[in-house]
């Protein structure tokens, strides 16, 4: 799971058949230097697949790989990366 800044939305002309109605998200994930402030230096963005209804500006918990697709199970879908949550706060010790 990482964290990540959702800075846009996707709109797709075409897609799979079982993606249809989805709503993409464009993210920077985050490192930990980046969640404590320390470095400014960002990944590159990638697309996430998104239910919980984020937007631009949004703080929110990524899962990647086959993990992904987990929420879908018996069905499958193409996907590599998935919102699985909005977050609120992050604490760091």
């Amino acid at each position: 799971m990482r964290v990540a800044d959702v800075i846009g939305n996707v709109t797709l002309s075409t897609c799979h058949p079982t993606l249809c109605g989805a709503t993409w998200l464009v993210a920077l994930p985050l490192s930990l230097e980046e969640l404590r402030g320390d470095d400014r230096q960002r990944s590159d963005a990638m697309v996430i697949y998104d239910e919980c209804g984020a937007g631009p500006g949004v703080r929110i918990a990524v899962a990647e790989g086959p993990e992904a697709s987990n929420p879908f199970l018996p069905d499958l879908k193409p996907i590599d990366a998935y919102n699985a949550a909005i977050l609120d706060t992050i604490e760091l010790d």
